[in-house]
């Protein structure tokens, strides 16, 4: 599924990003969430991909692994996702994922697989998650729906030495259609620090959720 060489090489970015040939995007510093996000210009698409540094700096790094895996969770609090499941599908087994667009724009949905990985990064406990596109027959586009065929991310998280997690992520998406530039920018300007900032309270509110829908 995927290579060792693949984890190492997104476990060590977290301490040493390699941003050759990135530029620098933005940064955002909010309520106990900080990013910065560098991004580089792919010839071949027309498109961007990015690297991003976080901190979470009040979520523990079990908690922040526990919830960004629990998938049920995430129909929960993320509000961009319209659905959102594990299927084996062929001798697959991955992941359906239907992404909420504005309107007029149509939704976009992926078939990924998807890999946990945990390690010690300078005996530091650390975790990567590798995901990329994986077409599967038995899962056909819907109608009015995009289907993204070409995306990859890799996330890396471990603790920051006192209370946080801090994490790195690498992160191409093509979304095909007609998408105006300024709307891609500003998702991608606006999406990361707004998505952070979604998981530390769905982290902070994860005993909640547990209580009231898993007795």
């Amino acid at each position: 599924m995927f290579e060792e060489h693949e984890y190492l090489k997104a476990a060590n970015e977290i301490n040493n990003i390699d941003i050759e040939g990135f530029e620098f995007f933005t940064e955002s510093k909010q309520d106990h969430v900080n990013c910065k996000i560098y991004r580089r210009y792919k010839q071949d698409s027309g498109l961007y991909d990015y690297k991003i540094l976080g901190n979470l700096l009040d979520v523990s790094y079990e908690r922040c692994k526990t919830v960004y895996m629990d998938l049920e969770y995430r129909k929960v609090w993320d509000s961009y996702v319209k659905d959102l499941y594990e299927f084996e599908k062929s001798g697959v087994k991955g992941i359906y994922w239907n992404v909420n667009y504005p309107f007029p724009l149509s939704n976009r949905d992926y078939t990924y697989i998807s890999s946990l990985y945990e390690l010690e990064v300078n005996g530091v406990p650390t975790t990567v998650v590798l995901a990329r596109s994986h077409l599967v027959n038995d899962i056909p586009p819907k109608s009015g729906v995009v289907r993204v065929t070409d995306y990859i991310q890799s996330l890396t998280i471990q603790g920051d030495g006192n209370v946080g997690t801090k994490a790195y992520m690498y992160y191409f998406d093509n979304p095909d259609g007609m998408i105006p530039t300024w709307l891609i920018n500003w998702a991608a300007k606006t999406g990361v620090p707004t998505f952070m900032t979604a998981m530390r309270q769905a982290c902070l509110g994860y005993d909640d959720y547990l209580k009231k829908y898993k007795k």
